[in-house]
């Protein structure tokens, strides 16, 4: 495992591609729009709030603790191997959660390539497309890290910043042409803000700062760089200002041409593609845009499925997984982990056929996400200032700015901005049919309690025949 780690494969540039893959999905882009001019209150809150933050702590603690395993080396460092454990188990799970509403939005962007959009809504399709295109990624990342940083990279060019520019030209020139908005470009400054007195109206509010997740998460390739010092922030700050760039302009552009409640949360990008073109007499390009749309969404499935589980699989060498699940194959990628992971990812897909239609299953499924990750991201930012204050001496190629003050002020924001989010995320969305609000609640709250508690309850009952030959216990 040494020798394949410390392969040097990746670049700046393709880690930035990697983290913008990892983080930037057009499939935010029919949230974010559904909002109408509230999006901007979201944009800020999410990118200054929350993006922010996260990239200039990870940035610090990746550069100061450069070791395979990301957020489980820095939270153990700070809090112990319980805490770190549950750190990298959450980000794990979160993301097998998230898998199947990635994948619902390809699903909604490949009906367009089959030119019958009434696919989009269709939940058998979208369940068949979310198991077929899991699973064909897991097996591109049983090759290793190269072949899945590659495919990742064409697939964020390709499928999300080429879609992602062209959905803001077409918006530009569907403002200047003359032609009419769907949301209220002449709103008061009050419409900016979102109703704070009904907190229902807030709950997409979690789902949006989910999109702005996953940063850290290109920390677990930190030793493919060559210089990963000061190579690491430079990809960090890179994929920061291109995600920010696409979101907004790209969320405006989706609300320019649909109205509020004719946006579909899984096909929103493909119907406003399909009037621009058809404005634009290019009907004839859809079919090859809902290929590369696809494509991209596939991209930051691929980047993920390695990431998080290579983070869950450096915790074996604390005796935190059972021997079955510390199995490599001959690339060094964590084979046995990554088929746990595809047989939930397989029964989390079926809740597409409970719920009342596609996009009421995929904000429930974004719902949980969210709550388990931004629980993840307390800790992170804990983590940042606890060891900033009780590990001063511990050499950082980076660290954010302004001293001690400036690292508590930074990751103070950080953690308010997230439990302002987790709490909302408990409330059912007014603006979306989610079925029964009861079981919308009863849903999250159930999921909270058992995915928190689990690796809580694994590192209590963990076993010395866990640990590895020739490691040591150095847990606490």
């Amino acid at each position: 495992m040494s020798a394949l780690n410390s392969k040097k494969t990746l670049g700046v540039f393709v880690l930035a591609m990697m983290n913008v893959a990892v983080v930037m999905s057009l499939r935010g882009l029919p949230m974010m729009a559904k909002e109408g001019m509230t999006m901007v209150f979201y944009l800020l809150f999410a990118s200054i709030l929350f993006l922010v933050p996260v990239s200039l702590v990870s940035a610090e603690l990746a550069t100061g603790w450069p070791k395979n395993g990301g957020v489980y080396i820095w939270v153990k460092e700070a809090f112990g191997s319980k805490m770190g454990f549950t750190a990298i188990w959450l980000q794990w799970i979160q993301n097998v959660i998230w898998y199947p509403t990635v994948l619902a939005f390809a699903a909604g962007a490949l009906a367009y390539l089959f030119l019958d959009p009434s696919l989009a809504e269709n939940k058998i399709f979208s369940v068949l497309v979310i198991l077929v295109v899991y699973w064909g990624a897991t097996l591109v990342n049983l090759r290793g890290v190269a072949s899945a940083g590659w495919l990742t990279t064409a697939g964020v060019i390709g499928g999300t910043i080429l879609p992602g520019l062209l959905i803001i030209v077409l918006g530009l020139f569907w403002w200047f042409g003359g032609n009419p908005i769907a949301f209220d470009a002449t709103a008061t400054a009050t419409a900016f803000l979102p109703d704070f007195s009904n907190l229902n109206s807030l709950a997409f509010l979690g789902g949006i700062v989910l999109l702005f997740a996953g940063m850290e998460v290109g920390a677990v390739h930190v030793n493919e760089l060559e210089n990963p010092k000061k190579q690491f922030p430079a990809a960090i700050f890179i994929a920061m200002f291109v995600i920010i760039g696409i979101f907004t302009l790209g969320s405006f552009s989706v609300a320019a041409v649909l109205p509020a409640d004719q946006i579909s949360l899984t096909a929103g990008i493909m119907q406003a593609l399909r009037d621009f073109l058809d404005k634009f007499n290019a009907l004839w390009l859809l079919p090859v845009l809902g290929f590369l749309v696809a494509f991209g969404a596939i991209g930051g499935v691929t980047a993920w499925i390695a990431g998080p589980s290579r983070g869950l699989l450096a915790t074996a060498n604390e005796g935190e997984l059972p021997p079955f699940l510390q199995k490599v194959n001959k690339s060094g990628i964590q084979v046995n982990i990554l088929m746990v992971q595809g047989a939930i990812v397989t029964l989390i897909s079926l809740v597409y056929l409970l719920m009342p239609n596609v996009s009421s299953a995929f904000f429930l499924l974004t719902a949980l996400t969210a709550c388990l990750y931004l629980f993840m991201y307390m800790l992170l930012f804990a983590t940042a200032i606890k060891l900033r204050f009780s590990k001063p001496d511990v050499p950082r190629a980076f660290k954010v700015p302004g001293g001690n003050f400036g690292m508590v002020v930074i990751g103070g924001i950080g953690i308010l901005a997230v439990l302002f989010a987790y709490a909302i995320l408990f409330f059912p969305p007014s603006n979306l049919e989610v079925g029964s609000p009861a079981f919308y609640v009863t849903f999250i709250v159930i999921g909270n309690v058992i995915f928190i508690s689990l690796p809580m309850i694994i590192n209590h009952f963990k076993k010395p025949s866990w640990m590895p030959k020739g490691t040591s216990n150095n847990a606490s």
